[in-house]
């Protein structure tokens, strides 16, 4: 799957999260439906004015746009999980979100 790809997909997943139609997220950056959808199958790239909307609107960073951390062998991934989970340290809220979400992976 080429970059395209792979941003557009990130930005539906992001805007169906939010629960933002593509009409309403469209209509919000100021570009048609028509394009949004290019955008997300892949089939055309942002422009850099767009790329800034959708990242204002969506509330995400460029940086969590195109992350490629899925990309990195098992090893170094479980390296940064433990990083994250030190860093978190005993904070009740976030233990108990990280034990649903590993959970709810281990029962698929």
């Amino acid at each position: 799957m080429g970059i395209k790809q792979e941003i557009g997909k990130k930005i539906k997943r992001i805007r169906l999260e939010k629960g933002y139609t593509q009409e309403k997220l469209a209509e919000m950056i100021d570009i048609s439906q028509k394009a949004l959808s290019s955008i997300e199958v892949g089939e055309n790239f942002l422009k850099a004015e767009t790329l800034d909307k959708i990242l204002t609107t969506l509330d995400i960073t460029a940086e969590e746009l195109f992350a490629t951390n899925h990309l990195k062998n098992t090893t170094e991934l479980l390296r940064m999980i433990n990083i994250n989970l030190a860093q978190i340290g005993d904070n009740p809220e976030k233990l108990g979100i990280i034990y649903n979400l590993t959970k709810c992976l281990n029962n698929k």
